[in-house]
């Protein structure tokens, strides 16, 4: 019996992603060696570790960009995530947002969301189609939401960087996922951008399950004081549990927090 199904792994048993003893190798290096978590429906976990820990290569195997040496990945109960593509796995409800932001820049805020939402649907000729009035209430509700509301006929690429953040984390949410995968989302921020975004996560917490690779320790802080931290190293989990937790960890301090 697979896995998963064996621990009756599915969003109405608590967990949406698994992975256990997921082994990744390149040309005989370990990336990721028998790495084992799992993430809560509705749970925002927040991934910290060295340089070289296994955090990217992680996230590209949750979203099918590398493949698994050994090991298995699920999310929830159905879906074998080595078994699919990267377009079939987005599809299923998992969405990544990478480090720099990739927003269409000759297009206005509001056109962005409007492409992120007709992205989303697989045969319909919709890209030319009007809007109908629920969808631009979507997009203004995603608007607000991202603090953007007074910029949808902006052009993207006059936003500061921490708007542009933001709108690419708009244009995840508007398609609706089940498990974001948020890549140092604060990483060049200004302090009061960092700030906002925290209050941004930690309103979307509950509402989808949300992974966050970050390296800025008090963004970390702000947004895990309910949650789990985990942290990583070589490619395995080195310590896992609340952040008070983690910061007095003899071995994460001597491997991470202490440099």
């Amino acid at each position: 019996m697979k896995v998963a199904q064996e621990k009756g792994l599915d969003a109405s048993h608590g967990a949406i992603l698994y992975l256990e003893d997921v082994t990744v190798e390149f040309d005989g290096f370990r990336a990721l060696n028998k790495l084992s978590l799992d993430i809560s429906v509705g749970e925002l976990r927040c991934i910290i570790g060295p340089n070289g820990a296994g955090k990217t290569t992680m996230m590209d195997v949750i979203t099918g960009r590398t493949r698994p040496s050994s090991g298995s990945a699920w999310f929830g109960q159905r879906h074998d995530l080595s078994a699919l593509t990267e377009y079939q796995i987005a599809q299923a409800g998992i969405g990544r947002k990478f480090q720099r932001p990739t927003v269409f820049e000759s297009h206005t805020v509001f056109e962005n969301l409007e492409l992120a939402m007709k992205m989303d649907k697989r045969v319909r000729p919709t890209l030319f189609a009007r809007l109908s009035g629920e969808q631009r209430d979507k997009i203004g509700a995603i608007l607000r939401q991202i603090r953007l509301a007074g910029q949808a006929e902006r052009l993207a690429g006059l936003l500061s960087h921490g708007q542009k953040q933001w709108l690419e984390i708009g244009m995840l949410l508007i398609q609706e996922p089940q498990l974001i995968l948020l890549d140092e989302p604060v990483a060049g921020m200004s302090d009061a951008e960092t700030a906002r975004t925290a209050e941004l996560l930690n309103e979307l917490r509950g509402k989808h399950s949300i992974m966050v690779v970050e390296h800025d320790m008090g963004f970390v802080a702000d947004i895990a004081q309910r949650g789990k931290v985990t942290v990583l190293h070589e490619g395995a989990v080195l310590a896992q549990g609340r952040m008070d937790e983690v910061q007095a960890d003899e071995r994460v301090i001597e491997v991470y927090l202490g440099r």
